[in-house]
């Protein structure tokens, strides 16, 4: 963690603590009804989460090696460990890990990194327009009454759709015409600054090498079902690890389009990730969500929020920390490399 960084996280730390003690003065927090929640929550439904979120890292091992068989084959489990240790690096150190990923599969396949950050952005799109997907879905079919503002959700899922579908497209375009849109962005950009605009032109260039992975319809379409069916995953964990405290409550029933709102509130509060500091505020924004949403007491929602971010987020720290040590892999210190490379890549110097 940089010196910057230090300070924003202070910062956040402090407005955090000062919030929490002014919740505290206006509307008393009763701490022995926080924990009685944990005794009356179904241990079964929350255990059924976790088993969800742990297949989810199959899964993404599979697609993985899908996306990288055209420049090498490896096995579909063989890339288990560089996503649990990667999404270890991120829950424990922060977005500044996102790297990792792509960076220890680089090693251990020999590929170049930037093909494989061009795996990650092309796994990321999946990631996005999956969760469009069920999520405008779920909004579409949703009964009457069954979300405040339902208009609202909809335009929301429509954008993204709309989002989803910009980049994919920017994706077919790089893929099939890399020089004409390199070149296009290279004169466009070139407007404000030869160097940027050569910039630019260059790494759409070496994008498009490392975009050499949906070769065929079949590809495309193994992707998508790989995709889809994590996040059908992950949309279970959600609801099961949510039951487990709703229905304990006896105050609200748990619906499908409920579920995918708190899902998507909780991806954008985790997109801002700090070391530790962010599991605080990714468990605010699910609390409110979740009394906005079900009327439920604080101490129940905070109790169901905290328990949603150790099944979907923290919950591979453990396995991560135990297969990283199997690996000889130092979190931080791949952290550090994997940023390092990546800078490397965007001024333009090689990367083995």
């Amino acid at each position: 963690m940089n010196k910057k960084q230090l300070i924003l996280g202070l910062v956040v730390l402090a407005a955090l603590v000062a919030l929490a003690a002014y919740a505290q003065h206006k509307h008393p927090f009763h701490w022995q009804m926080f924990v009685d929640q944990f005794k009356l929550a179904d241990w079964g439904k929350i255990g059924i989460a976790f088993g969800c979120i742990y297949f989810g890292y199959v899964i993404r091992s599979m697609r993985w090696a899908i996306l990288v068989k055209h420049n090498k084959k490896v096995g579909l489990f063989s890339l288990i460990g560089t996503q649990v240790i990667g999404f270890t690096a991120v829950a424990m150190i922060g977005r500044i890990a996102d790297l990792v990923r792509p960076y220890l599969v680089a090693k251990r396949t020999g590929l170049p990194l930037s093909s494989q950050i061009a795996v990650y952005i092309v796994e990321r799109l999946f990631d996005a327009g999956s969760m469009a997907l069920l999520f405008s879905s779920a909004i579409l079919v949703a009964p009457a009454g069954s979300l405040p503002h339902p208009e609202v959700f909809k335009k929301f899922g429509y954008w993204g759709l709309a989002a989803t579908v910009a980049g994919a497209l920017f994706l077919v375009a790089v893929r099939l015409a890399g020089g004409a849109v390199a070149g296009f962005l290279e004169g466009a950009f070139g407007i404000v600054s030869k160097r940027v605009g050569a910039a630019v032109g260059a790494k759409i260039r070496t994008f498009r090498t490392g975009l050499d992975t949906l070769r065929t319809f079949g590809d495309f379409a193994a992707t998508l079902a790989l995709s889809l069916f994590m996040w059908s995953l992950i949309t279970l964990a959600y609801f099961e690890g949510t039951l487990a405290f709703v229905a304990a409550s006896d105050q609200a029933s748990v619906s499908l389009p409920k579920c995918m709102v708190m899902m998507v509130g909780s991806g954008v509060a985790s997109t801002l990730q700090l070391p530790v500091i962010g599991w605080f505020t990714q468990i605010a924004a699910v609390e409110e969500l979740l009394r906005n949403l079900y009327s439920l007491p604080p101490e129940t929602a905070t109790a169901c929020a905290a328990t949603l971010l150790l099944v979907t987020f923290l919950g591979i720290v453990p396995v991560g920390l135990v297969w990283s040590q199997f690996e000889h892999v130092n979190l931080r210190k791949i952290t550090v490399e994997s940023e390092h490379a990546g800078e490397e890549l965007i001024v333009g110097e090689p990367v083995e």
